[in-house]
């Protein structure tokens, strides 16, 4: 049977799943998702309330917990308490959980589905850009553990994401533009023409176009390699460096794409990297860290999970639409960090 062109399917040995992606989507939630049981609905307290009742009111028995905004959530006292509200309302494996929000919620609402009873039912509803071109799809759960990003979690797909890019509508620019960094992170290393679309196009009359292109890409990517032992640690491009200035106490006013924006930079030839920092400036992205203690900085690149001994493996864009994969001594690496540090 034909595929619709709202529905873009994954299969992954892990399982099969559609994404759906179409403007108006959580009104008709109930035509996507089974939600006549028992239903956790995760969310938090930056997104609007109208979206997680709108999941509620589709459901048969639903309980909501709303958790404080923030990548400081996803640590193991709100997986604790997810878990424990499961216990506390009687889910069965019969019955699901369903996250509402960014990546914050979709990563730590999928660990407490994947690991409560050893697995029942998960679905990803992002609202926000950025989990809706990269994080919802793949089937990366995960929390942070002391002070180390997702360094505990599992592979655990969803079994439907809903992808309603009317929820836009109520992010502020910033969050936009931090969605977006990820969505250049797929064109720089897959797409040239969605690259010159940043370049040359309005963001804002094609963001539909970019986000299935990022869709598309992270599909074929994910369905390759569900478990990132090879060609998935491309979507690990500018990450290291994002990860490491995430984790510093002072850059906790970065927002995630914010930082793999200045992760990017290094890791593109001369000749992209001025390309890059044009599309950067357009889209209210950063290209710069100055007040950082760079030594911090470069300690915390060493707790990425790509250091083997004391070499790295890491994403280099020698051209817009493709990359290499570089294994260099970390040593050279640092001399690249401090060009932009």
């Amino acid at each position: 049977m034909p595929v619709a062109d709202n529905i873009i399917p994954v299969k992954t040995s892990l399982g099969a799943y559609d994404i759906i992606l179409e403007r108006g989507a959580i009104s008709n939630v109930k035509e996507y998702l089974n939600l006549d049981r028992k239903v956790l609905v995760v969310t938090d307290s930056g997104v609007p309330k109208e979206y997680s009742q709108a999941i509620a009111s589709s459901s048969k028995a639903p309980y909501i917990v709303t958790l404080e905004q923030g990548e400081t959530s996803k640590n193991i006292n709100n997986y604790t308490l997810l878990i424990s509200k499961l216990v506390e309302y009687g889910f069965t494996r019969s019955d699901c959980v369903v996250a509402v929000g960014g990546g914050v919620i979709g990563d730590l609402s999928g660990f407490a589905a994947g690991t409560y009873m050893r697995g029942i039912d998960f679905y990803n509803v992002p609202t926000t850009l950025l989990s809706q071109v990269d994080s919802s799809v793949g089937g990366k759960t995960a929390i942070d553990f002391m002070g180390i990003k997702n360094n505990v979690g599992a592979f655990y797909p969803p079994k439907r994401v809903i992808i309603d890019p009317e929820t836009l509508k109520t992010l502020p620019n910033r969050q936009i533009s931090n969605g977006l960094a990820e969505a250049l992170k797929m064109a720089l290393t897959h797409d040239a023409e969605l690259f010159e679309l940043f370049e040359q196009g309005s963001v804002n009359e094609n963001i539909d176009i970019i986000i299935k292109r990022s869709l598309l890409i992270k599909k074929s990517v994910v369905e390759s390699d569900e478990r990132e032992g090879g060609l998935r640690r491309v979507l690990n491009f500018g990450h290291t460096l994002a990860h490491a200035i995430e984790s510093e106490n002072e850059m906790k006013n970065l927002y995630h794409g914010e930082a793999v924006a200045i992760g990017m930079i290094p890791m593109c030839d001369e000749k992209v990297r001025a390309r890059l920092i044009k599309v950067l400036l357009k889209l209210n992205l950063p290209c710069e860290i100055s007040t950082v203690d760079a030594e911090r900085i470069i300690k915390a690149c060493r707790n990425d999970k790509k250091l083997q001994g004391d070499e790295i493996t890491l994403v280099y864009v020698p051209e817009v639409g493709s990359f290499d994969f570089l294994k260099m001594p970390f040593s050279q690496y640092e001399r690249m960090l401090r060009e932009v540090i």
